[in-house]
């Protein structure tokens, strides 16, 4: 077989645009060369590595599988370069941040100061809870909410939560303070819709300091945005059950107050993610490192909320 690495870069950037002439404009060549390129590699390999149609261009099962190995293998070359240069080098180029809408009031008051420690850092923030695949959206850092399954992703853990159920007070002198989570059946429960559609179930402690478990409520409103579900709770419209960092400083400031404490739950932990190898480069480190700081700092300003221990990379799934 042929040394294939010649005809890499014009398949790697025809898997990430599914276009050849996208990839033919990065690699500022022709598209007739970008795909006698791609099928000069497809005919050494013996395979098809992507199926072309008039219209479009996708990537075959093999080519997703060889796609995610050359991925790997180039972003472990660029990080080695970058290590070798980090000591003398500052962090710099674009940077996609993407996190939750809940996480983004937190995060964006602290991020003057990754800039001002980073001035050559160019940063962009997706704000969504959309599932997405990082590499398609070309996401630099993840911070998501939820417990990771293996996707071969790298994930830091950035906090544990608990869940807290809160209503305004208003609410609560008309309609009573639930004793016991089986009282909900009697009131307005504010829910949160997820980002594949279903509804998120309510959950507590079966007594303090026992197992969690779902606990069935009648659904008064539902939402796929916390804040405007909070928003709601604050103006009297039920009871809503979010994250503690979330209800924190509207519950300082008495517009909300929570109930059922003894059988707060725990919530879903918040990790940050990256693709494999990226965590060696100074700008996604640099940006990794700022995130602990920021989740530390968080959990030293609130009770409750106990933080995680940072931790070394590991294999998470991202949202």
């Amino acid at each position: 077989m042929e040394d294939p690495f010649h005809y890499l870069l014009p398949f790697l950037h025809t898997a990430e645009a599914l276009s050849f002439r996208r990839a033919a404009q990065r690699l500022e060549v022709t598209p007739a060369a970008v795909s006698k390129s791609v099928r000069r590699l497809e005919e050494e390999l013996g395979v098809r590595l992507l199926d072309r149609t008039t219209r479009r261009v996708a990537l075959s099962a093999e080519g997703e599988l060889f796609y995610r190995r050359v991925r790997a293998a180039l972003d472990e070359v660029e990080a080695g370069h970058a290590q070798l240069a980090a000591a003398r080098s500052e962090p710099q180029g674009p940077l996609t941040l993407s996190m939750s809408p809940v996480l983004g009031p937190l995060l964006s008051r602290r991020l003057p100061r990754l800039l001002h420690r980073h001035p050559r850092l160019q940063l962009r923030l997706q704000l969504t809870d959309r599932l997405t695949r990082l590499v398609d959206e070309g996401v630099d850092v993840a911070v998501r909410i939820g417990t990771l399954a293996d996707s071969g992703l790298v994930g830091r853990r950035l906090m544990r939560t608990t869940l807290r159920t809160v209503a305004a007070p208003g609410y609560l002198l008309r309609l009573g303070v639930p004793a016991e989570p089986e009282d909900l059946l009697a009131h307005h429960c504010l829910k949160y819709r997820g980002p594949d559609g279903t509804l998120v179930d309510w959950r507590f402690l079966d007594r303090p300091g026992g197992e969690a478990r779902v606990v069935r409520t009648p659904t008064a409103l539902d939402a796929d945005q916390g804040t405007l579900l909070l928003d709601a709770a604050e103006a009297g419209l039920g009871l809503v059950q979010a994250m503690d960092f979330m209800v924190r400083d509207r519950a300082r400031e008495g517009r909300l107050v929570e109930v059922l404490q003894d059988h707060a739950a725990p919530g879903p932990p918040v990790h940050a993610l990256c693709l494999p190898g990226r965590q060696h480069l100074p700008r996604v480190r640099v940006t990794l490192d700022f995130l602990v700081g920021v989740f530390a700092e968080l959990n030293a300003q609130g009770g409750d909320t106990r933080q995680g221990s940072p931790q070394e990379p590991r294999s998470g799934k991202g949202l």
